[in-house]
């Protein structure tokens, strides 16, 4: 890093230039050579929404997203830092936002009316901030993280953030092996011993401290006590994201509204699935999804899965769909409008994320739940998707069949209604969930007090 004022000179780059060993080292490398832009996509699988039966177009979308943001606390020391994060959802009214479209002038108020909002907030500690008989900033944020979870719920009535959390982990740990490699305690001073698990709250057998079953998720280890702790809160949004989906169907199941379910799309920001320290999770809540997925089966008595997708706003393959939507002249518009490209792990891997298809792992396989595909709306918006798949013969992304990929006529001609020409790659929903995770409207209220007279309604 420079000193403030500093001007770099041309020396170092001169010795980077005639360094023999940095020659020899990048003669090694492999360098990916892809075909024309224009061939790429159209080796893959395309199709198209009417291609294939529709059977039911959903009226209404549920989305979720998140927000964090991280700010300097002023107490003496460097570095204090408090990080905001927020998970907001929308329930959006497909045929109430055509009615008001359909207006010679559209009514702000009336496009509220369109919309069942709620959100949860979270305050969480960074490096420096400790309270009150805790020994250091990583037990606080511990607690804090364990207190967040215990203390939100969708509904009155049904279980806790909390206990949707802990019935994935009993998932993890009723394997047969369990966790045959556990990670490294919290607790300061006995970082070289195993984890002990267990839930709720409670003591750790060797040092007599507070334990939490949301130390599993191992979001403390990403703490950095000389830094910014962007990373941390990040994560722990993501984490939040993804559990009060799983949260939100499962109240479902607990308020009797299975029958209803293949009737809502429900939109998540980002792909469908987990990263970093908590991406344990993505197995299980596949196998939560799939577990609800057949109930909602049985007690509607309609033989059709959930709508369950992510929609990414940027990343390697929102570049990569911009990429072959131009020419080598630079012409845009070069991917057909109304068509949808199926992504199979040859593909991912030949195009997009470099690695050795024959030997390697399938792209995904530890942290997604579910499969991408590329779609772009009649009016040229560019989507890239992921749909929750349900079977082992959905997920195998080996190939890359309309079979595969649920409900994906339904899902095209959605995203053909709810996409937004506000943002690039934006569908409503998403931009909705956004806007009240970044400027909350409802702080205090009920969480989804709104959100269960519209279900209520619409049984």
């Amino acid at each position: 890093m420079p000193f403030q004022g500093e001007t770099a000179s041309y020396a170092p780059l001169k010795r980077i230039v005639e360094n023999q060993r940095i020659k020899e080292l990048i003669k090694d490398w492999k360098i990916q050579k892809h075909e024309p832009r224009e061939k790429q996509w159209k080796n893959g699988t395309l199709c198209s929404g009417n291609e294939f039966a529709s059977f039911c177009v959903p009226n209404l979308v549920l989305a979720v997203d998140g927000s964090r943001a991280e700010s300097d606390i002023k107490n003496g020391f460097p570095c204090a830092t408090v990080g905001y994060v927020t998970v907001a959802s929308v329930l959006l009214d497909m045929k109430k936002v055509r009615e008001v479209e359909a207006s010679d002038f559209i009514d702000p108020i009336a496009v509220r009316q369109t919309e069942t909002v709620s959100s949860m907030e979270a305050v969480l500690p960074g490096a420096n901030i400790v309270s009150t008989g805790e020994k250091n900033a990583k037990s606080t944020f511990r607690r804090v993280l364990f207190d967040t979870l215990k203390r939100n719920q969708i509904f009155p009535g049904c279980e806790t953030l909390l206990d949707t959390y802990e019935h994935l982990l009993k998932l993890k740990l009723s394997r047969v092996n369990g966790d045959n490699n556990p990670p490294k305690s919290p607790i300061e001073g006995l970082e070289e011993e195993k984890m002990q698990y267990g839930y709720g709250e409670y003591i750790c057998e060797k040092s007599g401290e507070a334990l939490f079953s949301t130390d599993a998720l191992r979001l403390h280890e990403l703490m950095n006590d000389s830094t910014s702790n962007a990373d941390m809160f990040t994560q722990t949004m993501a984490t939040l994201e993804k559990l009060w989906f799983v949260h939100i169907l499962r109240s479902f199941e607990q308020n009797q509204w299975l029958s209803i379910l293949h009737k809502i799309a429900f939109v998540l920001d980002g792909p469908l699935a987990v990263f970093g320290t908590s991406s344990w999770l993505a197995r299980f809540i596949s196998e939560e999804i799939k577990r609800i997925n057949i109930k909602q089966k049985e007690v509607s008595g309609q033989d059709q899965d959930l709508i369950i997708l992510g929609v990414e706003k940027t990343g390697a393959f929102v570049n990569h769909f911009e990429s072959i939507d131009t020419s080598s002249e630079g012409v845009k518009d070069q991917f057909p409008r109304k068509k949808a490209l199926l992504l199979s792990d040859y593909y991912i891997k030949q195009n997009i994320i470099f690695s050795n298809v024959e030997n390697g792992k399938p792209y995904g396989q530890d942290t997604y739940f579910g499969r991408k595909l590329f779609y772009k709306t009649s009016n040229g918006q560019r989507i890239v998707a992921s749909i929750a798949t349900y079977t082992n013969e959905q997920a195998d992304i080996s190939t890359a069949n309309k079979e595969q990929f649920p409900r994906l006529a339904d899902i095209l001609n959605l995203l053909d209604k709810v996409y937004s020409s506000r943002y690039p790659n934006a569908i409503l929903p998403l931009v909705s969930a956004h806007a009240e995770a970044a400027i909350p409207l409802h702080l205090g209220n009920a969480i989804f007090e709104k959100m269960a007279k519209e279900l209520k309604n619409n049984n």
